[in-house]
């Protein structure tokens, strides 16, 4: 069964690669969804696949790219109906 997430991630997370690597690594886990930066330099993923490959990002957001320096890892459920056909950098 799908689901879908919202997580933001913060620290240094712009300017490093983060939203490439994150489409990298949710093509890599079959996810479907968005990675794009926010104004108050968090990166902002609306992830939608299966839990175990939802995990996995997740897993992965914690440490990001190498220059990356993560401080916090926010995750909540996305509730809008929204169906993505890829996984795109907005």
């Amino acid at each position: 069964m799908s689901e879908t997430l919202h997580i933001i991630v913060k620290g240094r997370v712009q300017g490093v690669y983060f939203r490439a690597n994150t489409q990298k690594q949710a093509s890599k886990f079959n996810l479907k969804g968005l990675v794009r930066n926010l104004p108050d330099n968090s990166v902002e993923i609306i992830a939608q696949g299966d839990s175990d490959a939802l995990q996995q990002l997740i897993t992965w957001c914690h440490k990001g790219p190498l220059l990356a320096k993560v401080s916090e890892v926010i995750v909540n459920p996305h509730h809008d109906q929204c169906e993505f056909s890829a996984f795109e950098i907005a």
